[in-house]
């Protein structure tokens, strides 16, 4: 395997975890950094720090335009009709728990809320405990064989209660593409709100929100190469209207007094509190240098990654994927072998890859499973990296075995 990364270079991190015999399999639960985020990061920590949008010195006008210029990135990256059509968060799990306060409104006793049978537990326990907070029904989509969502299942239980649909666009654990294009006209037509989890898919192309025709979509900024602690959720302009405000401080207020107070609509309504002004600041600078690649050789570049990390694990004996992976990483089991005592040795030979659940317990259990091994690939991996993981994995096998 020679396939050699262009921008693995970028990435300083990786000849350091090169040098201490490290090569980094996880990039579905968090990717490395690129040059280009580091060096926001330190510019706008040494050139002074300042909260936005309250203060009229220099230092906050600085922070302020660099904070506004990446929710306007942050817009274009998704094709969203405005810059206001999005709020910063902590990360997606912050977004969708965002969404299910502020559309707990809409949803009353023996409604139906819909999600899918693979679901990350971030788009998973909000809604579950929402509809308990409502006496609501929680709806489950089976899914087919190739481990998407059963459309025609899905068309028999969507129906004239169901008030929201919750649904992963790319699995963390089967990886693959969901029949979003199919499924959400499902629940428009039912008058259903959409909400789709980009965290993972968000990460490989450019999805654009005027075709995807969600009413929200939230990401992680961490998995998409940018800092921890912030993230985005997407509301369509009139989407963003149904929302009633979560929490409540400084900065999302117009007006307060000890009695009453009227408050923002969005963005600024939804993001109460001092921001992650910095790595707000690092999402638009990881956003830049993003745009500047050429897409559809790094989409090429994880596909011809992704098949080789199919064929490689294919030809070993005993060795079992889940569902039927589409792009940048593969779970899988090994008969007769514990995925944990296998990730122990894997581990043990530099190799970092993820092991467990993987936040996805009730899809884990539907599968007949109690946890599985997943290899998750980033644009910067190349060749050399799979060499060493089947190596590893070889020789932890031969052990186990």
């Amino acid at each position: 395997m020679s396939l050699v990364s262009p921008w693995r270079s970028d990435f300083p991190a990786l000849a350091i975890l090169e040098a201490q015999g490290q090569t980094y399999l996880d990039s579905a639960a968090t990717a490395q950094k690129p040059q280009a985020l580091i060096d926001a990061l330190t510019g706008y920590y040494t050139c002074g720090t300042a909260n936005v949008h309250r203060a009229q010195h220099q230092a906050a006008e600085r922070a302020t335009r660099a904070f506004e210029n990446s929710r306007i990135k942050v817009a274009h990256w998704l094709n969203a009709q405005s810059p206001t059509e999005i709020v910063f968060t902590h990360g997606a799990t912050e977004a969708l728990n965002l969404l299910a306060y502020g559309l707990e409104h809409r949803v009353r006793p023996d409604d139906e809320i819909v999600v899918s049978a693979l679901e990350h537990h971030a788009n998973l326990l909000p809604w579950q405990q929402l509809a308990r907070r409502r006496g609501a029904r929680l709806v489950v989509l089976p899914l087919d064989e190739q481990g998407l969502i059963d459309l025609d299942a899905a068309a028999r239980l969507i129906g004239p209660r169901t008030r929201l649909l919750a649904v992963s666009q790319l699995s963390n654990v089967l990886g693959a593409w969901q029949p979003l294009a199919q499924l959400l006209p499902l629940a428009k037509a039912q008058g259903a709100l959409t909400v789709v989890d980009g965290a993972q898919g968000v990460v490989h192309g450019r999805h654009d929100m005027q075709a995807l025709a969600c009413d929200f979509y939230v990401l992680s900024s961490h998995k998409l190469y940018g800092p921890e602690g912030v993230g985005a959720l997407y509301g369509r302009g009139e989407s963003l209207l149904e929302l009633h405000h979560w929490q409540f401080g400084g900065e999302m207020v117009r007006v307060a007094d000890f009695q009453s107070a009227e408050f923002h609509a969005a963005p600024l309504g939804f993001e109460a509190g001092t921001p992650p002004i910095g790595a707000v600041i690092g999402l638009g600078a990881t956003l830049d240098y993003l745009a500047k690649l050429d897409g559809a050789a790094v989409t090429a570049h994880e596909q011809v990654l992704h098949m080789k990390l199919l064929a490689g694990l294919a030809v070993r004996p005993s060795v079992q994927v889940l569902g039927k992976p589409q792009v940048a990483l593969a779970s899988f089991r090994v008969e007769g072998v514990h995925h944990g005592d296998l990730a122990h040795l894997l581990t043990e030979q530099g190799i970092a890859i993820r092991s467990g659940t993987h936040c996805a317990q009730p899809l884990m259990k539907s599968l007949g499973v109690d946890g599985a091994i997943r290899v998750s690939l980033g644009l910067y991996n190349d060749g050399t990296d799979l060499e060493r993981f089947f190596a590893a994995l070889d020789q932890s096998l031969e052990l186990l075995r």
